[in-house]
């Protein structure tokens, strides 16, 4: 089976950055893309799609340093499906983007205060993950 995304477009939110209790990064944040076409009038439509998406390690801390909401950026990786069981009792769904690549586009992507290095265009791919480790992430890390 394959399962592979990329997207395009630019971010709904800062990125929030965490570290879990086996010291592995995650960077949290959304992405808006958006499709336009002629409907079957004629009219000009446009859809905008909205994706959360998480990205580990090293690049996690490079899209902290570099990005904020606005910046556009290309995110390459896998649909996956979280659940959870809201306060409410009630089970939840939602898909989000596991990034395994990371582009930053545009000149909108600038350091924060705390860095004076320059982005680059590279391509940031995080170390792989080996399989047989565990993340124990509690319903507390979920921001939903």
């Amino acid at each position: 089976m394959y399962n592979k995304v990329v997207l395009v477009g630019n971010l709904t939110r800062d990125i929030e950055l965490k570290y879990l209790q086996n010291n592995t990064v995650v960077a949290k944040s959304a992405i808006a893309t958006s499709y336009k076409y002629k409907s079957n009038t004629g009219e000009q439509k446009e859809e905008t799609c909205f994706l959360d998406f998480d990205i580990f390690g090293r690049t996690a801390e490079v899209a902290n340093q570099y990005l904020k909401k606005g910046s556009k950026v290309l995110l390459e990786g896998r649909l996956v499906l979280e659940s959870w069981t809201a306060t409410d009792g009630t089970n939840r769904t939602k898909h989000s983007l596991r990034v395994d690549t990371m582009k930053m586009l545009g000149s909108g992507n600038t350091p924060n205060e705390a860095s004076k290095e320059e982005p680059s265009n590279k391509i940031y791919e995080p170390a792989r993950v080996r399989k047989d480790i565990e993340i124990d992430i509690k319903d507390e890390d979920i921001p939903f």
